[in-house]
């Protein structure tokens, strides 16, 4: 191992001499930074990754702020030394992702994010990233992926004790308020008279509530008639809290029962009609119905632990050497 160390080390120190221009003896623009086992990790490789996680050049960084810029370096290339490292291991066990893969891979990002191709590729281009070198980004996820399911997943277990030993200990986290669900039609006076004393104003009223007790459709009416919030959207107001309500409206609604709807509210400068779309109840929600969510809570913390852990033990067998 250590005649193989030292080729390598002999090999880098001949190559850098050939990353020198011939113009000259100025910047090497892609000297080696860092040894992997047997693998490199180059200057341009390093200002590459720093660009495409900040979007700032390199160079520039270090003219800004230059105790930015080595913290950035710092934490980058410790990034592409895991990288080299899961690399090598994804060669070591055979993990082949095909093009067809990659594609149908991001065929479902295009599907999730609701963009078509030429969406995506001015999106690349806006950050300098060409699509084949996107393309190369998703392969190499696809394989991390692939290898973490090989050491890592495949030996997680999330026992139900555990997930309800969670669950008790966060039993606030899994509790919910009193929620109802409101929807209005709010009729606008003429403004020149108080609501309670606009004749035009309680005749429209009237009419409103015949034409609900007649069955015609509460959101129906609102896109009609109403003049206040949520109109277009069929008078929906959304859920509230019940303290979040002014007392009055509390009172008006407080024994509907859902798909109730209050008589006339006087409000300064209309009447208003409410209608109880949905209630919901406060307490602590069911184990049953938090116990999924919380697994997989559970098992993300544990995956991150593990991978953690299975870096390290690569780091503690490989050879790394960092060169500025």
């Amino acid at each position: 191992m250590k005649a193989i160390r030292k080729c390598v080390m002999l090999v880098l120190s001949l190559g850098w001499l050939f990353l020198i221009p011939r113009m000259g003896y100025g910047e090497v623009c892609n000297r080696v930074v860092a040894v992997v086992n047997n693998d490199v990790i180059t200057l341009f490789e390093l200002n590459n990754r720093i660009k495409e996680m900040t979007g700032v050049d390199a160079e520039q960084m270090k003219a800004q702020d230059e105790k930015r810029y080595l913290e950035m370096r710092r934490r980058i290339i410790e990034l592409l030394i895991d990288e080299k490292l899961a690399q090598g291991k994804i060669l070591e066990q055979h993990i082949v992702v095909t093009d067809r893969e990659v594609d149908a891979a991001i065929e479902r990002i295009k599907e999730d994010k609701k963009m078509t191709h030429e969406d995506l590729v001015a999106g690349l281009k806006k950050i300098n990233m060409t699509y084949e070198a996107y393309r190369q980004n998703i392969k190499a996820d696809i394989e991390r992926m692939r290898l973490i399911n090989l050491e890592v997943k495949s030996k997680i277990i999330i026992r139900e004790e555990r997930i309800r030993e969670y669950y008790e200990a966060h039993k606030s986290e899994y509790s919910k308020e009193e929620r109802i669900r409101l929807a209005a039609i709010f009729l606008k006076g003429n403004g020149s008279t108080a609501p309670r004393e606009d004749t035009a104003l309680k005749n429209q009223t009237d009419q409103v509530f015949q034409r609900l007790q007649a069955g015609e459709d509460f959101g129906v009416l609102a896109k009609e008639l109403s003049q206040g919030p949520g109109a277009k959207e069929g008078g929906d107001l959304g859920y509230f809290k019940p303290q979040q309500l002014e007392p009055e409206l509390t009172k008006a609604i407080e024994s509907l029962p859902v798909g109730g709807v209050s008589g006339p509210i006087y409000r300064p400068y209309g009447i208003q009609i409410l209608k109880v779309v949905a209630r919901e109840a406060g307490g602590d929600v069911p184990f049953e119905q938090v116990k999924e969510s919380i697994y997989d809570l559970l098992y993300r913390e544990e995956i991150n632990r593990s991978y953690t852990h299975w870096i390290k033990e690569l780091r503690e067998k490989a050879f790394t050497k960092i060169i500025f």
